[in-house]
């Protein structure tokens, strides 16, 4: 370390230790509760945008209601995009301490999140300004709502309820104030809605098979503001956003050709200049080119007898031709076979698949590459090629040559190829074999890889290939989303990750990272996740094991939930709470505070539930601390003179990594391979605290507590910056680290001689 940083890490530890101290100092020392209050609050009102971003639960359940609302508010200031496990609690904690009524103060995607039941929030806030609220909480993604169904639902009946009843038909006005909610509406309501209702539509990720035969039967109708399809015109289409890529065939037969192929021109553009999605382009193309073959089917019909392979009619396809954004239309797949010769195709590949070509073109565009690589398609085409992958067969990929990282990364990583491996008989062989030709060659992945490919592409690596990952590797990674894989996937990821995290010494800690990978869980170690009170949310919830779930009674399910309990009621009808929900009596469901008719979708579900108190050093501090009973921790908080640490953790974030990194050490001692919460269960205490000893660390721990691990609003002492014995070290994976989230925007691919990305 240069002097240079050792000094700015100097400094850094002398800011660190004053805020221990100034946090630790008794009460009566001149600084009034008051003071304190409103210096706190003042801090998170001013946090950055990437400590935001990694916010996480458990040191936030520590914070007051005027802190807690400083956080919120910071957060829609800055736009701060959360993940759906992070707005979950956020939300219940906005209802524990009564900040619904700000909701206009908060982000749209967090109003998603507010509890519907009749009971709690969400009625007083539509009794207050229904409208209010409808109009922002419209603004937010629902999407982040997918494992939420009853939550959806309940969001958009409030909403309608707020507008007269849900049969009522929607003005434009109306419309206007349900945003983006219009996206869960059935055909019937699109149908008798204003022809506005488009421009609500425009701003759903996707439409269904109905919705999208609804949008096309209102736009042949001529009752929306384009007209006709006879009258349309390129600034009407323009104006219709990504809904015209669901125009139907029939539909393009009807608008004017040169209005038609403006149309085309402009979308072939903008797909070529990476402002829309393959896979929105060639929706768009197929149907509009279907159109076109149909007209000319009908004004040419080929005579008996005529070869199958047509001659070269436009003639041979040059690097001009590929140009033109006109090009699909002028040659169809048939043509582009017969005047795309091998040279060109060699020389101008990239041009002609920034086209959105069809899958029959796509094919005629493979078969001339084996033609000219018969043996293998090179490393530098490869990374061209990311759109035909799905096509290549796995004995195909075995011929390949990957060397590079950026080669596995052009080949996995785009959306084409995530779109089309759900569509063949074997969706993951072909990233496997893509993956397994890369480590034939550098023999592993490294912890950058990971980051680069995302966590979804992890779903499709084989088992051997994840054994194969280093422990270090998948630490330095951090948390990846892996939800989305299969669960045979998820087991052998959840052990992997298991054995990389196993070092970290905090149930807090540990938890952060485990986290994103416990659907693959087996049930002891959720029973051992119970104990250490993690309040886990609602969306991890519902991507645990459905076996193992099943197998959950409902005193640990009470306890891993914690005080998100009532969150089950906005989520009874995923198929994994619902499955499990059918296997309870009524006995079992009126303790979990739900109605006895697991299929109802209502039913009285409190905010909250009450949770044992396992705070480790409560009844040690309340009996030594000499003051009043108010000093004494209640409901999982801190005692006054810790409830400081979120000043340490608001910090800016580089001084944060400074003294994590120079303070604390590397990740942790990789000797410790025991599991932490059995680790915990073997500790033994006589008296009301004991003084143990493991890894050279001294720490409080009172002997009620040695059966279970630190969660939310328990930190034991050992926890604390600052709270360890004379000639004690701070042991990894305390403190900063088991603060913020681990899949924090601040994380960043870790390559070789880079810092760890964890936080």
């Amino acid at each position: 370390m240069g002097p240079r940083a050792g000094a700015r890490v100097s400094l850094g530890l002398i800011l660190f230790v004053w805020l221990t101290v100034y946090c630790s100092r008794p009460q009566a020392e001149g600084f009034s509760q008051e003071g304190l209050e409103a210096s706190r609050a003042n801090l998170w009102a001013n946090a950055n945008a990437s400590l935001l971003q990694g916010f996480w639960c458990q040191p936030a359940s520590q914070l007051s209601r005027d802190e807690l609302s400083a956080l919120i508010r910071r957060m829609a200031l800055q736009q701060v995009l959360l993940k759906a496990w992070q707005l979950c609690c956020l939300a219940n904690l906005a209802a524990l301490h009564g900040l619904q009524g700000d909701f206009l103060l908060h982000p749209p995607d967090l109003l998603l999140f507010y509890n519907s039941s009749p009971a709690c929030s969400l009625k007083q806030i539509r009794e207050a300004d229904c409208r209010a609220f409808t109009r922002r909480a419209a603004q937010g993604d629902t999407e982040l709502l997918a494992n939420l169904p009853d939550q959806r639902a309940a969001l958009q009946r409030e909403a309608l309820a707020c507008l007269g009843g849900p049969h009522r038909q929607l003005s434009a006005s109306d419309l206007l104030l349900l945003g983006v909610l219009v996206c869960d509406m059935d055909v019937s309501s699109i149908m008798a809605s204003d022809p506005h209702v488009l421009q609500n539509l425009q701003r759903c990720p996707r439409l269904t098979p109905a919705q999208q035969a609804a949008v096309n039967t209102l736009l042949a109708s001529g009752r929306t503001v384009l007209g006709p399809p006879v009258s349309w015109n390129p600034e009407g289409l323009q104006a219709l956003g990504l809904l015209a890529t669901y125009i139907s065939p029939s539909l393009w037969a009807r608008v004017q050709e040169a209005v038609g192929l403006d149309f085309f021109s402009s979308m072939v553009a903008a797909c070529r200049a990476g402002r829309l999605s393959q896979r929105d382009a060639r929706r768009f193309v197929t149907s509009f080119l279907e159109a076109e073959a149909k007209a000319k089917s009908m004004s040419s019909r080929p005579k008996r007898g005529t070869a199958t392979v047509r001659p070269c009619i436009h003639g041979n396809i040059t690097a001009a031709t590929l140009r033109d954004d006109l090009f699909l239309v002028r040659y169809d797949c048939s043509q582009l076979e017969s005047c795309l010769g091998g040279q060109v195709l060699k020389a101008n590949l990239d041009p002609l698949l920034q086209h959105p070509l069809p899958a029959e073109c796509q094919r005629v565009v493979k078969a001339k590459l084996a033609q000219i690589y018969p043996s293998s398609v090179p490393e530098e085409q490869l990374r061209l090629i990311t759109s035909l992958v799905y096509l290549y067969t796995h004995a195909e990929i075995s011929q390949w040559n990957i060397t590079s990282r950026d080669t596995v990364m052009a080949l996995l990583a785009s959306d084409v190829a995530l779109e089309n491996q759900t569509e063949t008989h074997q969706p993951r062989s072909r990233p496997q074999a893509i993956l397994q030709k890369f480590l034939d060659h550098k023999g592993n992945i490294t912890s950058a890889l990971l980051v680069a490919i995302g966590g979804s592409r992890l779903c499709w690596m084989s088992p051997q290939q994840i054994q194969a990952i280093r422990p270090s590797e998948f630490r330095l990674a951090g948390a990846l989303d892996v939800s989305s894989c299969p669960q045979s996937q998820k087991d052998v990821l959840y052990s992997k990750a298991r054995e990389a995290f196993s070092s970290t010494r905090t149930s807090a800690a540990y938890y952060h990272f485990i986290r994103p990978y416990l659907g693959g869980a087996p049930l002891e170690d959720l029973e051992s996740l119970a104990q250490a009170n993690v309040s886990m949310d609602i969306h991890t919830f519902t991507n645990l094991n459905p076996r193992v779930l099943q197998s959950l009674s409902v005193d640990h399910v009470t306890m891993l939930l914690g005080q998100n309990m009532g969150d089950l009621q906005k989520a009874r009808s995923h198929p994994t709470i619902s499955s499990w929900l059918r296997s309870l009596n009524r006995l079992a469901l009126g303790k979990l505070g739900l109605d006895t008719d697991p299929a109802s979708p209502t039913g009285p579900v409190p905010l909250t539930t009450g949770t044992r108190n396992t705070t480790p050093w409560a009844s040690h501090l309340a009996a030594t601390s000499g003051g009043s009973g108010n000093d004494a921790p209640s409901s999982g908080s801190p005692p006054a003179h810790l409830r400081c640490l979120p000043l340490a953790v608001a910090l800016p974030s580089s001084l944060l990594w400074l003294l994590y990194w120079a303070s604390l050490g590397p990740f942790g001692d990789p000797s410790l391979t025991g599991h932490l919460h059995s680790g915990l269960r073997r500790q033994h205490c006589a008296g009301t605290t004991c003084r143990k000893i493991r890894a050279g660390r001294w720490s409080w721990m009172p002997a009620r507590a040695r059966a279970q691990a630190p969660g939310p609003g328990n930190l034991a002492m050992s926890h604390i910056p600052g709270a360890y014995m004379a000639g004690s070290q701070p042991a990894e994976g305390d403190a900063v680290s088991a603060l913020w989230s681990p899949d924090s925007g601040q994380r960043k691919g870790a390559g070789e001689g880079d810092a760890m990305a964890l936080h």
